[in-house]
């Protein structure tokens, strides 16, 4: 179950009525037990709200929203929200709760819907309008008789990209954000190294592609994912989404991205920008990208890296871990633009990166990204499956065959949905077609904190095929459990070998004494990844599939091996 069920199954009995009854003290008291900060500035304001704010846009669709305001006070900050949610009564509990918070404390809060979506009128189709939108939006505040002349963002996922698609904005322009598990790069989300992410988009697909959210059938999902051509997923599992079509037709550098994306957002803006991301989300890879160009631009920009999925908490096994994504996505903001608009005296007391070891379960704060005491050590591939620091000797490959009509399943992984996170991969490592390379049981805990790339000698038969890499971490019983993996389709010429390397994203984790460190190789991670036909066509419009015949090479003159980022202890 996942934290949002969690929390929705205990508030909904004691809930329900303080809604119908629109007793928002009560609602307020009860969320803040759950989700809302506990502690920091006081409420010193009451609070009222207008349903139904907004404007007509020049293309003649009215958006609407909630403003949240403290009584008594003439001209305050704003925090705008751009939500593309439905308007359910728990979307707008947890809104009303989080805005009353923040009002309540000396903000003018507006709680907007993008196109179709909570009370905005408008075709809903995810991103594609939010840039004129969110300009028009910006402009529609700076007229309004409280606006102070300051704006502040907050928020997630897509309504992170409602934040980023206008941040080279000004006069008027948001001189904060706070952005959790969203990058300016959507486009490499959806195509991560030429292979396209089947199943987040399909998953958002089928969660989206009404008037109003659904939840997701995992038995629809797997019905569209199996059949070919993937252009027609979507059909399969329910219907024609006109979304899925373009985000699965469209190269990553295509015109249709760029108006999703904008260009090179961060590097467009200058002001403050707050980062929420996770180590099992897919934006991650493309956050710290981010994150690496803020701090050329704005100083004063952080980084928090939690043990998160995409809007859900991770599970460590033999952990009693209780971190809430919803409270992690919360807790920080009051502080944060507090201290960017002068509400309060108190220092900021954050530092440029903050970081949630895994395997320590345990928060720790960071100067800079990567850590500049960063050991980068190659684990090589060996003989009879070892990984070792050691370069191997003599000639030595591996082989398997990918067949793409019995790819490998994927068990968990930075995607969107519920299958996300960290899973067993025993059950994995068994196929024939996964190659498995284990150290030793460790002498003493190593901790492995940073960026991950593999470089991998590997040749193939067929003329365009896939490799995948997996990071995983073998517990002294020999449970193993997944970090993070990561996928390159390419051309190559039939039996050449050849030097590839392959982006893992990131991981921060303490392998402990008696684990051991193990790294898989395969052809495939279906559905996480659409299937490679192995034909030389595309993947998005193939019908036809061929088997590959893949080998690894890993000698001395063809070292593959995985550089970890290792941290002195």
């Amino acid at each position: 179950m996942s934290d949002q069920q969690k929390i929705a199954v205990r508030l909904a009995v004691a809930l329900t009525c303080l809604v119908l009854t629109g007793c928002h003290s009560l609602t307020d008291t009860v969320a803040q037990a759950f989700f809302l900060p506990k502690d920091g500035r006081p409420a010193n304001h009451a609070v009222e709200t207008r349903r139904d704010a907004g404007f007509t846009t020049t293309d003649g669709v009215t958006l609407l929203a909630d403003v949240h305001r403290p009584k008594g006070i003439k001209k305050t900050p704003t925090l705008l929200i751009r939500i593309p949610f439905s308007n359910t009564w728990w979307n707008v509990l947890r809104s009303d709760s989080i805005s009353r918070y923040w009002a309540a404390r000396g903000y003018t809060v507006v709680v907007q819907g993008t196109r179709g979506r909570y009370r905005s009128g408008g075709d809903f189709y995810p991103m594609k309008f939010e840039r004129q939108d969110g300009i028009e939006t910006l402009q529609w505040i700076a007229r309004q008789s409280w606006y102070d002349g300051h704006i502040g963002m907050w928020g997630g996922s897509a309504f992170g990209q409602t934040q980023w698609i206008i941040a080279d904005q000004t006069n008027p322009g948001v001189d904060a954000f706070f952005i959790q598990i969203a990058s300016t790069d959507f486009a490499h989300v959806f195509h991560v190294d030429g292979a396209f992410a089947l199943e987040s988009a399909l998953y958002w697909a089928l969660q989206s592609h009404g008037e109003k959210d659904i939840k997701v059938d995992y038995a629809q999902l797997d019905q569209g994912a199996r059949g070919l051509p993937v252009i027609d997923a979507d059909n399969r599992a329910c219907c024609d989404v006109p979304f899925f079509n373009d985000w699965a037709l469209n190269a990553p550098d295509s015109a249709y991205w760029k108006e999703v994306d904008g260009e090179n957002q961060a590097a467009r803006t200058s002001v403050p920008v707050l980062l929420l991301a996770g180590w099992y989300d897919p934006f991650l890879r493309t956050m710290l990208q981010d994150f690496a160009t803020l701090r050329t631009r704005a100083q004063n920009s952080h980084l928090v890296i939690g043990p998160y999925a995409h809007a859900e908490a991770i599970k460590w096994p033999d952990s009693n871990m209780a971190e809430n994504y919803r409270f992690g996505s919360v807790d920080p903001a009051l502080r944060w633009y507090d201290h960017q608009f002068g509400l309060s005296d108190a220092p900021l007391d954050m530092a440029p990166v903050r970081l949630f070891v895994l395997g320590e379960n345990r928060w720790r704060d960071e100067q800079e990204w990567p850590l500049a005491r960063t050991r980068w050590t190659n684990f090589h591939l060996t003989e009879k499956g070892g990984l070792t620091e050691a370069l191997p000797a003599g000639v030595i490959s591996d082989s398997f065959i990918y067949d793409p009509l019995d790819p490998v399943p994927t068990a968990g992984g930075a995607m969107l949905g519920y299958r996300s996170g960290i899973k067993r991969q025993n059950d994995i490592e068994a196929r024939p077609d996964v190659l498995s390379y284990t150290s030793t049981p460790l002498d003493t805990a190593l901790e492995a904190t940073g960026p991950l790339k593999a470089s991998l000698w590997v040749s193939t038969d067929a003329p365009s095929t896939d490799f995948t890499v997996k990071l995983v971490d073998v517990f002294p019983d020999g449970r193993a459990y997944n970090l993070a993996d990561g996928i390159l389709r390419r051309t190559y010429n039939p039996g050449e070998p050849t030097l590839i390397e392959i982006d893992l994203a990131a991981t921060s984790v303490v392998f402990g004494q008696g684990h051991r460190i193990r790294v898989e190789i395969s052809s495939s991670n279906y559905p996480r990844f659409d299937r490679n036909p192995n034909t030389g066509e595309s993947s998005i419009t193939a019908t036809r599939t061929q088997i590959a015949h893949q080998t690894l090479w890993h000698d001395t003159e063809r070292p593959s091996h995985i550089v970890l980022p290792v941290i002195p202890r």
